[in-house]
């Protein structure tokens, strides 16, 4: 394969002109496109980032297949409009490189995995957090066994916008921390429970996130129905631990923090701390003439490696193609097994704090469930049996699980 790899940067918000700088810096990159609606904000990145002239600047997606030895794009535009673009860019035989979330519909999630597969194309999320030096060093603090046997966690992201208007606060900010829970515990969820409030953006018919509350699978319309400013969602593991997260963009005091707490002592991730952004703090009880008093105190800033987390996700992403791997640590599967749990927690923040239990029996397609139509690979619906889209999903009144049957 030749080591020049020449990418199209999808929508250059405020997310995507980060994206574009670190390509543009990366030795093995090429940037052979620049898409966005806004043909002024284009003529503003070309400015710039001094953009040559070969590189083609289109506010229609359609046009990067005009761009020779094209091989990926990377996308940062809404996620109501992620599963078109992921989708067309990996039947132009592309590799992809999406913003978070994956999708906003668990089956799409799936859909675009298995197709991604079929095609041997790299499928990966920038989920910048999963490289952040701070959390792998968190991670292997914690498989270490530092802080004895672990109880809980919490974690609380709060500020003072921007606030966005195609998802709520849960589905644009609970990913971050719910992705690095499962990354220092080496596990999924079994259950999850969200309750939420409404203040800037509420619609008289008073439903959250998906609107019909027998279908779980969230769609682009739907959440617009209304969209929480505030969220407190909870997570329960299959061994017991319980996380706690504090979720809003109409509050003030800017947070960034996260902990898990053993019973040895506890490990603090803090974005916003000056003095580092990984903290262990030892302590532990000892039980001493019938009462309990705390032993072992201290703290231990734990030195963390310099590197801008997004360049690291870039340098998986190419060279992930370049030795064609798979992207383990923020594949698209890993992608998928978040939104799954966000559509949980969306069904629970509709029932008020229900309960909601995660259970993927029968989850995924298979290969012979695919068929090539004008040269694209499509799904044969009639056969794998998941018809309409919305009615794809099903939730039962116990909510054993909000997964569907496929056959």
């Amino acid at each position: 394969m030749n080591n020049q790899i020449t990418i199209a940067i999808l929508g250059v918000g405020r997310w995507g002109v980060h994206l574009l700088r670190n390509f543009l810096e990366h030795p093995q990159v090429r940037i052979g496109a620049v898409v966005d609606p806004n043909s002024e904000r284009l003529a503003e990145v070309k400015r710039q980032f001094k953009l040559n002239d070969n590189v083609l600047l289109t506010t229609e997606w359609q046009a990067i297949k005009q761009v020779p030895d094209m091989s990926a794009v990377a996308i940062a535009t809404p996620a109501t409009i992620h599963y078109d673009l992921i989708k067309y860019a990996l039947n132009q035989g592309y590799h992809v490189l999406a913003e978070k979330p994956l999708t906003l519909d668990p089956l799409e999630c799936c859909e675009l995995c298995q197709l991604a597969d079929l095609r041997h194309l790299i499928l990966m999320v920038d989920h910048t957090y999963l490289f952040h030096p701070a959390v792998e060093k968190g991670q292997a603090v914690i498989q270490a066994g530092k802080l004895g046997n672990l109880r809980y966690g919490y974690a609380t992201r709060t500020h003072l916008g921007p606030v966005r208007q195609d998802v709520d606060a849960l589905w644009d900010l609970a990913i971050h921390d719910i992705a690095i829970f499962n990354s220092w515990l080496g596990q999924l969820p079994v259950k999850v429970q969200a309750t939420g409030t409404m203040w800037l953006q509420k619609e008289d018919t008073g439903t959250w996130g998906c609107g019909d509350t027998e279908n779980v699978f969230v769609s682009s319309s739907s959440l617009k129905q209304g969209l929480a400013d505030l969220v407190w969602v909870t997570l329960t593991y299959a061994d017991g631990f319980q996380a706690y997260i504090h979720l809003c963009w109409l509050n003030t005091d800017k947070q960034r923090r996260l902990a898990v707490v053993g019973n040895r002592g506890s490990l603090i991730f803090d974005e916003m701390s000056r003095l580092s952004p990984l903290t262990l703090l030892h302590g532990e009880f000892d039980f001493q003439d019938n009462q309990f008093l705390p032993v072992n105190q201290s703290q231990e800033v734990l030195e963390i490696e310099k590197g801008e987390p997004l360049q690291r996700v870039c340098d998986r992403f190419i060279s992930c193609i370049l030795k064609n791997t798979p992207p383990v640590v923020s594949s698209g599967w890993v992608g998928t097994e978040l939104v799954k749990i966000l559509a949980a927690l969306t069904v629970s923040l509709q029932r008020g704090g229900q309960a909601v239990s995660l259970k993927a029996e029968n989850w995924g397609l298979e290969a012979g469930d695919w068929e090539l139509k004008s040269g694209n690979w499509v799904l044969k619906t009639e056969d794998c049996g998941l018809g309409d889209k919305k009615d794809k999903g099903e939730i039962t009144n116990d909510q054993t699980s909000i997964f569907p049957k496929y056959r």
